[in-house]
């Protein structure tokens, strides 16, 4: 009796390394997924414990106006449990217009309504807020999470603080292939005029190899309820690559598909997660 009461301790201790391990071996197989990559937020979130940094330049090609320009569209992630993330950014933008192309650093679509065409000139904000995993995928019941980013000045003409609402779902399928859709929403209560902005997207990636993915993405951006309605609709392709497991660089480019549109945009970065 009491040499199998002797072997319970090392047992039990024996089991606790192996789950570790085991846990240890998950965290490693389980890539780096930016929000960054498309304009559709990644369908995960991050690991608890564990912190993802996001990063990106965007050219964009006004119609009618001056180009702008917006960086570092920096994004950091924090894993507080399985299932909820922290979310802190920063970004600066200099041009015609505000820059809402961008997946982690485009957040403030109404911005792209508010102001009149041509009267950005350069603005500086910061960004803070969460993102919640709701749904894990069950046969066709999608993937599915819950994110809300607040965008506050910290330069520029503009001083009011906004908030954006994120819904994304979608499927993984077994040839690896992903599909995800996503809805924006956001209220702006200007003292002119108030409306709604709503952008609808959706994004299927393609893996081509271990570490190359390819993407085909249509994304929208328009107003409900605003003294002049706007309407934009862009289509994006880009690639994501694999440099290890837990660092990625992607480009994205993108193609005004109506007047209202930019007529082009580029977007470069990189995913860090530690």
């Amino acid at each position: 009796m009491g040499t199998h009461l002797s072997r319970l301790p090392l047992s039990f201790a024996f089991t606790t390394v192996l789950l570790i391990a085991g846990q240890a071996v998950a965290q490693e197989e389980r890539e780096i997924e930016t929000d960054r990559d498309s304009f559709t937020p990644a369908l995960s979130t991050v690991e608890q414990g564990r912190v993802m940094v996001e990063a990106a330049y965007t050219f964009v090609d006004n119609s009618g106006v001056a180009e702008s320009h917006s960086f570092p569209e920096l994004l950091l992630r924090y894993g507080l449990t399985e299932n909820i993330e922290l979310r802190f950014g920063s970004n600066y933008e200099i041009g015609g217009e505000p820059n809402a192309t961008s997946g982690s650093g485009g957040f403030d679509i109404g911005e792209a309504f508010e102001t009149e065409p041509g009267a950005l000139e350069e603005e500086a904000k910061v960004t803070y807020g969460f993102k919640v995993l709701l749904l894990e995928q069950h046969g066709w019941v999608p993937l599915s999470n819950f994110t809300l980013m607040g965008a506050t000045p910290t330069s520029g003409k503009e001083t009011a603080s906004r908030m954006i609402a994120s819904y994304t779902f979608g499927w993984d399928f077994n040839n690896e292939w992903e599909w995800a859709s996503a809805i924006r929403y956001g209220f702006i209560g200007a003292s002119e005029d108030s409306f709604n902005s709503w952008a609808p997207s959706t994004v299927i990636r393609v893996p081509v190899s271990e570490r190359v993915k390819l993407h085909a993405e249509y994304f929208g951006i328009f107003t409900d309820g605003a003294e002049s309605e706007t309407t934009k609709h862009f289509f994006s392709p880009g690639v994501h690559y694999l440099i290890t497991k837990d660092l990625e660089v992607g480009v994205r480019a993108g193609w005004g598909l109506n007047d209202q549109s930019a007529d082009f945009f580029s977007n470069v970065g990189f995913g860090w997660q530690f």
